[in-house]
């Protein structure tokens, strides 16, 4: 998987505290604060905690990173594939009230691995590469606290899976590379095994895949809205039954991972009516073939369309609408003004290896 941490980690940084730091911002947009020159981990993950932190980390086999563990502190790991030991953090939780950071230790291999916040805060991390593909990593944000990991907490290898937080307080565990299955966390007696979903088999494109990070959004009614590929359902997991199969996004270029585009889903409208309206946004992408074409050193430009569904409606159509510039490797995420910000990313090739082309 390639990633571009100076750029990642600059630009999620900026946006993340932009709003921390109003005050010395203009009215009329704002502008870039560098807070950071370097905190010596690249971002591969983040995400921003309850308590106004942000938990980085990266994957593990990639050699030394440049903040080394606190006290002599060293990472033990015989199925390492670069560093048996290594003194050096791929974790680091950062400080925005302080503008201060600190190393973490962070055990197993956490390469494209997924999780989502609980409702206590705490980040919930499973899967990754090599020895990371069935742990569970506990994140909890306090003075002195660090990644706590659980051997063997998934049943299935996951790399490349998505989690979201359920109503009941458990993850789903969707996907991953060949996983067309998913998995709750935490277990229970009833919900101790995979469970299968076709979904997943029929979005597969062979040898390219693109179904991998599927997009998944909790629905208003309960059910969950999952994208992967160039299509969705609206999933009961429940009953582990498909309640309805979504048209197919115009076009038919594939969004998701390694055609990497980016989603939403957009504020809730009409809140006071009897029938909630929920609609998603999907955005950028790759188009169908970039990746045998990268693999030869032809890196095609990315999607510029935007595709929007009203999810709750009887009859559910998409909307194309078109950026500014073709993107491909995006984020995206809401504003408080309800609009959202579209960063990062690159205009051509895809997500995986070294099948990216040129950078914005």
């Amino acid at each position: 998987m390639t990633t571009h941490p100076n750029l990642i980690l600059a630009f999620l940084f900026f946006f993340l505290f932009h709003f921390l730091l109003i005050s010395l911002t203009h009215a009329a947009g704002g502008k870039w604060l560098l807070l950071q020159q370097n905190i010596g981990i690249s971002a591969m993950h983040m995400q921003l905690l309850h308590n106004d932190r942000v938990v980085l980390f990266d994957r593990t086999d990639f050699g030394k990173s440049n903040l080394s563990l606190p006290e002599g502190q060293c990472r033990n790991d015989p199925n390492d594939t670069v560093l048996k030991v290594d003194c050096t953090a791929h974790s680091a939780e950062y400080d925005a009230p302080t503008n201060s950071f600190r190393p973490l230790m962070v055990q197993t291999d956490v390469w494209c691995s997924s999780g989502s916040v609980a409702q206590d805060g705490s980040l919930i991390q499973t899967g990754g590469f090599n020895d990371g593909e069935r742990r569970v990593r506990i994140f909890q944000s306090c003075t002195g606290c660090d990644w706590k990991e659980y051997d063997n907490g998934l049943a299935a290898r996951r790399w490349y899976a998505t989690n979201h937080i359920l109503p009941d307080g458990r993850q789903i565990i969707i996907g991953g590379r060949r996983q067309f299955n998913y998995e709750f966390y935490p277990k229970s007696e009833s919900s101790s095994n995979v469970h299968s979903l076709p979904f997943l088999v029929q979005t597969n494109d062979p040898k390219v895949e693109n179904n991998l990070y599927p997009f998944v959004f909790l629905n208003v009614d309960g059910n969950l809205f999952i994208f992967a590929n160039n299509r969705a359902i609206l999933f009961d997991y429940v009953k582990n039954v498909a309640v309805k199969t979504y048209p197919q996004i115009p076009g038919g270029e594939p969004r998701s991972y390694p055609s990497t585009g980016s989603a939403v889903l957009l504020p809730l409208k009409n809140l006071q009516a009897q029938f909630v309206e929920a609609e998603v946004l999907v955005c950028g992408g790759a188009p169908k073939g970039s990746y045998a074409k990268a693999v030869n050193g032809t890196f095609v430009e990315a999607l510029k369309t935007c595709g929007r569904i009203k999810i709750t409606d009887p009859n559910p159509q998409w909307v194309v609408e078109t950026m500014p510039q073709a993107r491909v490797m995006g984020d995206m995420t809401l504003l408080p003004d309800g609009t959202v910000l579209i960063i990062n990313g690159q205009r051509l090739g895809l997500q995986d290896g070294n099948s990216g082309g040129t950078r914005f």
